[in-house]
């Protein structure tokens, strides 16, 4: 049974996990590399929860239990205690592999080890530990508050044990779960980074203004945001390695990253969180 969920990685998607999973009564331990990341992710739930009070979706005795259920800690060693482990950590393969192998040995046995990963293949994740039967992907949507959408990624050596708990437990954050196959992008980013890598070239070829193009895509094809906001939203960063995840597994010219956006992220402007990307915020 599940009780208590492990969050590593204190971003905006692990605060966002930490804050869905403490909103459906799991108890949740977050981690980060350092206390200062901890309280930034903290600050953020708090928030969020004060715009879903402000809009009287939760009561303040609701947003007060949340945060209640919510601990934080730079010691992976606490996830000896969780039933399930969810990783958000920056989409780096080396640094998600080393941490797999890290919680492999931490968490008790049995426990499903999951992960965010846009793009890393599941089964490469799963090689790095002993228990490649109990790794999944567990893909959220960006904000996760709000999006509806989980991506569950079976690898290789994936059980079904391991599989329809993710699945349930994916229902019960509130979530409807999809299953995709262990392929380069999954589904979601293989359609995705394709269309914002193409609006990039079109800036970069000039086609159109950054604000022409996202408007092309909000007004004509109903898009709620452009494909330039969205990458600032994602990050420039994540997107460049997405893209070079692509290209590298299916060596397909088609998937190759824009110039103009390696040489955003070269500049480190990343987008929203370092406050500069195709739009300055």
């Amino acid at each position: 049974m599940i009780e208590k969920i492990g969050v590593v990685g204190a971003g905006q998607m692990g605060a966002g996990i930490a804050q869905v999973a403490a909103m459906n009564r799991f108890f949740v331990i977050l981690h980060d590399i350092s206390e200062a990341y901890l309280e930034g992710a903290i600050q953020r739930i708090e928030k969020s929860l004060a715009s879903f009070l402000k809009k009287e979706r939760i009561t303040t005795k609701e947003k007060d239990a949340v945060l209640g259920r919510i601990e934080t800690g730079v010691d992976l060693q606490a996830f000896a205690s969780a039933d399930y482990l969810v990783e958000a950590v920056i989409e780096d393969q080396d640094l998600k592999l080393d941490l797999f192998r890290q919680l492999d040995q931490i968490c008790k046995p049995g426990v499903i080890l999951a992960s965010n990963t846009s793009s890393i293949p599941i089964t490469r994740i799963a090689a790095a530990t002993k228990r490649p039967a109990e790794v999944i992907g567990m893909h959220f949507m960006n904000p996760v508050p709000l999006m509806k959408l989980v991506e569950v990624i079976r690898g290789h050596a994936t059980s079904d044990r391991t599989f329809d708990s993710t699945m349930q437990l994916a229902v019960d954050l509130k979530k409807t779960p999809v299953a995709a196959n262990d392929s380069p992008g999954f589904i979601s980013n293989r359609i995705l980074l394709p269309m914002i890598n193409e609006a990039i070239f079109a800036l970069y070829e000039g086609v159109g203004t950054v604000e022409a193009i996202d408007a092309v895509m909000r007004l004509g094809m109903n898009h709620p945001m452009g494909p330039l906001a969205l990458a600032d939203l994602i990050g420039l960063d994540t997107c460049l390695s997405i893209l070079k995840v692509l290209h590298e597994g299916f060596g397909d010219p088609k998937y190759r990253p824009c110039p103009l956006l390696r040489k955003y992220v070269d500049a480190g402007d990343l987008g929203r969180k370092t406050g500069r990307g195709f739009y300055t915020y």
